[in-house]
């Protein structure tokens, strides 16, 4: 979907938003990225509810990129580099529907590319089980709370920024050296 004449927005949920939304910032063409909730049954959803696994929302990052600077191949390429996409409701430890690995589509071309990229992923084998990453029309996007917000830019030394984020951001960083900001 583009706004105005050059952002482009992606909605993506691929387990913890802190991780995902870690590792996209880092992304040269990606202007914003912001965690949410998306494809549940409830409005105004929090994340004690959400958690609670009954909203039916996953954890997701609405990022805005410019598809001059990066397109959505790419950025559903990196997408797939930091999370197992072979787990239904589950990342490492993180258990629950809300987990879940799932890209929203906002157009038509997006829903094509997410679906021919999955299927070469899974033709070429990257992962010992199929893909399950779910592909479904964009729902209304709920922002997370304020403290969700830059997460692991704030709380670098949390625990959880340690063991699971930290890991997933370096891997980006790692796979997709050349398109890194101020590389």
């Amino acid at each position: 979907m583009s706004i105005g004449n050059a952002t482009t927005v992606a909605t993506l949920g691929g387990g913890c938003f802190w991780c995902l939304e870690a590792a996209f910032v880092q992304l040269r063409g990606v202007e914003s990225v912001v965690s949410g909730y998306a494809g549940g049954s409830t409005q105004n959803p929090d994340y004690q509810s959400v958690c609670s696994g009954r909203t039916g929302h996953a954890e997701v990052v609405e990022v805005r990129f410019d598809p001059r600077v990066i397109d959505y191949r790419t950025l559903l390429t990196a997408f797939f580099a930091i999370h197992d996409p072979t787990t239904p409701d589950r990342q490492g430890h993180d258990i629950g529907t809300q987990y879940r690995s799932v890209i929203f589509t906002h157009d038509a071309e997006q829903e094509r590319v997410a679906r021919e990229l999955i299927a070469e992923l899974d033709a070429a084998g990257l992962w010992p089980a199929p893909i399950v990453t779910l592909v479904a029309p964009a729902p209304t996007f709920w922002r997370a709370e304020d403290y969700h917000q830059n997460y692991y830019a704030n709380n670098p030394q949390q625990g959880y920024c340690q063991a699971v984020v930290a890991p997933k951001a370096a891997k980006l960083r790692k796979v997709f050296a050349g398109r890194l900001k101020g590389g």
